[in-house]
């Protein structure tokens, strides 16, 4: 087993070469752990602790390989170098010694070094036995009170590894749960954005509310919310079973910038206020993003809204118009609504929302994605009106009467709005 770790944190799999790093140097934490357990990242991010001048190591080889470099930690002498593919960062060492170090760390998995000049790995705090255990142990109360963030992070690796957080760690989880209030709203923001993302997520997510982590950061979540969060789950796989297109786009982030899925945002959407407004305040308090905020507000206010069942065109168009690309996160709030309403899930229930679903997928679809005839500018130039809020109207019902099949060129568009003027 060893030889096979050894081999996966071998230096010929790092982004710079192993003749830059001095005597001693160790590799910690995330990249030795995932190497025991043989998990593989597309994403190479590697942690070094050097006894003496890490950031001067950093800089030389960041210039060498004409990486980025950031200096993360000018006091504690933390530096990151930033590769097309990877990231390397380096700490100097903390305490007197490797193991003084290693006792500093979060949890017992995280606390195994890797010595790539020797190939030796020093387990001090027995974490290789945690692994094999799929166990998420803590070092010592007082790693966990000094940096509160690691109380998230708990259930974030718990979920990210399958692992189950090992019991006099979560009760002591517990007993600290209010000082992650000392904890930008940020920094805690990426934690459930982590859980949200991941499919072990909704329990770890219910069990740090339950715990008295998460209690203060959604004030209006109860365990109905929970109730629903599952659902959310079941609804997506509804949705991937019967419709793979539109599963991949639920799985889209909110923005390129923004790592956020339109899943994530339905999920979510169960933690906060129903109501919209509140459920705004909340969020911003969080700091999340506009996008994720309007994803999230636009869901609460729509989703009982779209059972297409005899629902005229005009309603249709108008409900696309609000929608836009949020239309799966509302679904999948809706059909989340359905599942916890009857007590089950089974396919059939996503028969109510075939007419929409399937109109959104299809790109040329008049009502889903309409291609406006005319602008503003047109429309005042063609009836000789000035700009007002006459103008926003016209095309509104230019664009319902275009959805209708009741006209199709911009002739027809002109003489529709002009018939409007003079009634």
């Amino acid at each position: 087993m060893d030889e096979l770790v050894v081999s996966r944190l071998a230096a010929k799999n790092w982004p710079f070469s192993l003749e830059y790093l001095p005597q001693p140097v160790y590799m910690v934490g995330g990249a030795v752990r995932d190497a025991i357990l043989g998990r593989v990242r597309e994403y190479v991010d590697l942690d070094f602790i050097i006894p003496a001048d890490a950031v001067k190591v950093a800089r030389k080889i960041a210039q060498r390989y004409q990486a980025g470099f950031v200096l993360l930690d000018a006091e504690r002498k933390i530096a990151r170098v930033v590769f097309a593919h990877a990231t390397a960062d380096f700490a100097q060492q903390e305490g007197e010694s490797l193991i003084t170090d290693l006792h500093r760390r979060d949890f017992t998995i995280n606390a195994i070094a890797y010595n790539p000049h020797t190939q030796e790995i020093i387990d001090p705090l027995e974490g290789y036995k945690d692994i094999d255990s799929g166990l998420l142990r803590m070092i010592s109360p007082v790693n966990l009170q000094n940096d509160p963030l690691r109380l998230m992070r708990a259930y974030r690796q718990a979920a990210q590894l399958g692992f189950t957080i090992e019991p006099v760690t979560q009760e002591t989880i517990r007993s600290l749960a209010k000082s992650i209030n000392q904890v930008a709203a940020e920094r805690v923001r990426v934690e459930i954005g982590y859980l949200l993302a991941n499919s072990q997520g909704t329990f770890w997510l219910n069990t740090a509310w339950k715990d008295g982590v998460l209690t203060s950061f959604f004030k209006n979540a109860t365990e109905e919310s929970f109730i629903k969060l599952t659902a959310i789950d079941q609804a997506a796989a509804l949705i991937s079973q019967s419709w793979q297109e539109l599963a991949e786009k639920l799985a889209n982030y909110v923005r390129e910038t923004v790592k956020t899925s339109w899943l994530a945002t339905a999920k979510l959407a169960c933690l906060v206020d129903s109501k919209p407004e509140i459920a705004e305040i909340e969020l911003q308090e969080l700091t999340y993003s506009r996008a994720e905020i309007r994803a999230v507000t636009t869901g609460l206010r729509l989703f009982s809204e779209i059972k297409a069942v005899n629902m005229p065109l005009r309603t249709q168009y108008f409900l696309f118009r609000e929608m836009g690309i949020l239309f799966p996160a509302v679904l999948v709030l809706a059909l989340a609504n359905d599942i916890v309403a009857k007590g089950m899930f089974e396919e059939s229930m996503l028969v109510t929302y075939e007419p929409l679903i399937k109109r959104y997928l299809d790109k040329n679809d008049a009502v889903a994605h309409p291609i406006p005839l005319l602008n503003g500018k047109d429309m005042m130039m063609a009836l000789n009106i000035p700009a007002s809020s006459l103008v926003g109207e016209l095309l509104m019902e230019v664009g319902v009467a275009q959805a209708e099949g009741k006209i199709s060129t911009v002739e027809a568009a002109i003489e529709f709005a002009r018939n409007l003027v003079k009634k």
